[in-house]
């Protein structure tokens, strides 16, 4: 029995080395890594059929170029635009992401994926939101004619 018990905690001990993942952290790694200033947004209020832009600033705190690929939005009426070049080192830039206001008043809630050769932060989403007033109510005063009957003032 205690050979048994010697015989076994030898092959654990050997596989647990076998296994043993040589990994290095993060931080001590090549390569590049994407820090955002920010990853929220909220317009507040937006007029009705007007739109909102934001630019979401980002540093390649890495050090190796960082490479952007195709964001992808929660929608059609979120619409990014990202710098095509590799960002080297130390470097900053935007994701500017505008929301086209499609008529609808009310509330919006939307996000936008970046995608990027980072070692850590591979996917990161950014976020908008705010309102959409309502539309507003064309407050012509009608002329009265002496009945008291609407007159068109056009």
């Amino acid at each position: 029995m205690k050979k048994l018990f010697v015989l076994l905690s030898a092959l654990f001990i050997m596989c647990s080395v076998a296994f043993a993942q040589s990994e290095v952290p993060a931080e001590n790694q090549n390569g590049p890594e994407i820090t955002f200033k920010e990853t929220n947004h909220d317009f507040g209020n937006i007029p009705f059929k007007g739109n909102g832009s934001y630019e979401f600033v980002f540093v390649n705190t890495g050090n190796e170029p960082l490479i952007l690929t195709q964001p992808k939005s929660s929608c059609g009426c979120t619409v990014p635009e990202w710098p095509k070049q590799p960002i080297l080192p130390g470097e900053s830039n935007v994701i500017k992401v505008t929301y086209k206001n499609t008529d609808r008043p009310g509330n919006f809630n939307k996000y936008v994926t970046v995608f990027s050769n980072a070692l850590v932060n591979k996917e990161i989403k950014l976020h908008i939101k705010g309102t959409i007033e309502p539309e507003p109510i064309d407050a012509t005063p009608l002329k009265m004619d002496g009945a008291m009957s609407p007159v068109n003032n056009k």
